[in-house]
């Protein structure tokens, strides 16, 4: 799954129309893993991703492939 580095802001989940920006704030991670589920009810994800980018202490990444939903 490609992931591009993408903005900071606005923290969570933003769907821009052709793939999602995640945003996440941590004053002490060293790194983040993003866990993507087929299904609210899925048991295991289906994909983990280690968000690229830290920029004033809030991790990022733009998923170009993942739909809203």
């Amino acid at each position: 799954m490609r992931v591009w580095p993408e903005k900071p802001s606005p923290l969570g989940a933003t769907w821009d129309g052709a793939g999602v920006n995640f945003a996440l704030f941590s004053q002490h991670a060293k790194s983040v893993d993003l866990c993507l589920f087929d299904s609210p009810d899925a048991m295991q994800e289906s994909h983990r991703i280690v968000l690229p980018e830290q920029t004033d202490q809030v991790w990022h990444g733009y998923l170009p492939d993942v739909q809203s939903g």
